[in-house]
């Protein structure tokens, strides 16, 4: 029998013995390296960079134990090294990778890891709730019980199971970056130096195409990297990652920001290992309560929620387009195009996608998930998108994040409201705005702001919906107070597909 490690599963909790995975200490194991992966979609080149270091430098590490097979196809290559034994294989994190190995003989199909709870557990819980009403913070308290995190018996330490409202300041006035120490960075090595030829072969021989730029990586490729960047985290910047983890600063992208998310997506962490230990950081004192739950919500609870929610939804879930919106992206987006964008927040937010393939939750959500619903793109283009041109993206990852979350084309199965703001809220959380050639109060006229003139816009054209919504209500009641909505209207309709 042979196991067959997926690039996303690199982490030893993957090679954990037990019964339900047939696995043993000695089970032969396989990796394939697959550039059919690469040929379908035009990735980020420093993703692509990630992944393939991290593949490789598992695959060294693991040493004679695992066949390593660089193919066209992942059928190609089990056929190649299989040689018609039995492969047993972890639940793999897409529905495209799980319907092929369910297409292959002789491979049987085990329990997935690396997430907290088990999708049989979910489905009961989600089961419990109709399959209707099914929202992260109650999904969140729910973990919180069942792993005993930050707990004082049955009720949550500090008497409090959010504390959001502590982690919503605007940044810090006058200074460009947060006074924190920097995040942990990887120092490269001849298996990067040997990824980087072969993407630049590939490039050359014109056999695959990359948007973005691949730089220094700057995301742990191995376990030990992982572990130092985790422990980098918790000792010197998660004290001040709750504050600020809403707050946006052009010339500090990453502020107190984990930077742990492609590690985790990679396997290199185990979720539970990073939970438990922030955790132990706020009780041995070393970073307050706020801080600490902010970031066991993130992990325990958001990652976690949309992990379950993407297999519980269904495939078709990615379909969902309740807004109905169908514009294609422009090629100035799907190039990474962000020297020809005046708007400052978006150029700064797009530049930092370019260059790294990594923006936080924020610019994600509040400057380029909101840009692509106020302009009804297609969602699931932007889906894709948001999916090859970051690091941490993954199908699992941006199915519900970007059609759930980000775009509301569910119609709210997954969140009450759009998330789409004007630009005053950009002015408050960010330094984005003043050196701007817009103004975010205006809506019209040559210095209109994008956001501000978007989002009024976007609700005219779903007032019949929105005006239904408890939480949107009162703003799609603000349009009859607007004195200059013809002209709104009328500067947006003739709005073209360019960079803001």
């Amino acid at each position: 029998m042979t196991h067959w490690l997926f690039g996303d599963q690199l982490g030893p909790h993957f090679l954990r013995p037990s019964q339900d995975s047939g696995l043993t200490r000695d089970t032969p194991l396989l990796m394939i390296e697959a550039r059919s992966v690469f040929r379908r979609r035009r990735f980020h080149r420093a993703k692509a960079h990630l992944v393939l270091s991290a593949m490789r430098h598992r695959a060294a590490e693991l040493g004679d134990r695992v066949t390593y097979v660089r193919a066209d196809t992942y059928r190609e290559a089990l056929e190649r090294a299989a040689r018609g034994d039995q492969v047993t294989v972890h639940h793999p994190t897409s529905y495209a990778a799980l319907k092929l190995v369910r297409s292959l003989p002789r491979v049987t199909v085990g329990p997935a890891r690396g997430f907290l709870v088990p999708m049989g557990d979910f489905t009961a819980w989600a089961d419990g709730h109709g399959g209707a009403r099914l929202r992260q913070e109650d999904f969140y308290r729910w973990v919180r019980r069942r792993h005993d995190l930050l707990m004082d018996g049955d009720a949550p330490v500090g008497g409090r199971w959010n504390y959001d409202h502590d982690n919503r300041e605007p940044p810090p006035r006058g200074t460009p970056a947060l006074p924190v120490a920097a995040p942990y960075r990887p120092r490269e090595d001849e298996i990067d130096d040997e990824v980087r030829h072969d993407l630049d072969r590939w490039e050359r021989d014109g056999d695959v195409s990359f948007v973005g730029r691949d730089g220094p990586r700057r995301f742990p490729a191995t376990r030990a990297e992982a572990r130092r960047a985790l422990r980098r985290f918790l000792d010197h910047r998660l004290a001040t990652f709750g504050p600020y983890e809403d707050a946006m600063l052009a010339a500090d992208p990453v502020m107190s920001h984990s930077l742990l998310s492609a590690a985790l997506n990679l396997g290199l962490l185990d979720p539970a290992e990073c939970v438990e230990q922030a955790e132990a950081a706020w009780r041995a004192g070393g970073a307050p309560l706020n801080s600490v739950e902010g970031f066991v919500r993130q992990v325990a609870g958001w990652r976690e929620y949309v992990w379950q929610l993407y297999w519980y939804f269904g495939e078709e879930y990615r379909h969902s387009n309740e807004l109905r919106h169908t514009a294609p992206l422009p090629d100035w987006w799907r190039d990474l195009d962000a020297d020809d964008v005046r708007a400052r927040c978006l150029r700064t937010v797009l530049t930092q996608v370019r260059d790294s393939g990594w923006t936080h939750h924020i610019p994600r959500l509040m400057i380029l998930g909101s840009y692509a619903l106020q302009h009804g793109w297609d969602p699931a283009a932007v889906t894709d998108w948001f999916h090859r041109c970051f690091v941490d993206g993954y199908d699992w990852v941006m199915v519900p994040n970007v059609v759930g979350m980000s775009q509301y084309a569910d119609g709210g199965r997954m969140t009450t409201k759009p998330y789409t703001s004007g630009g005053a809220y950009v002015n408050r959380m960010s330094d984005l705005c003043g050196p701007c050639v817009h103004r975010p109060g205006d809506r019209t006229g040559p210095r209109a702001c994008p956001y501000t003139a978007a989002y009024w816009f976007f609700l005219d054209r779903h007032r019949a919906r929105l005006e239904h919504n408890h939480r949107t209500a009162r703003a799609v009641r603000g349009l009859d107070r607007l004195p200059d909505l013809a002209e709104l209207r009328r500067q947006e309709r003739a709005r073209g597909a360019g960079p803001p």
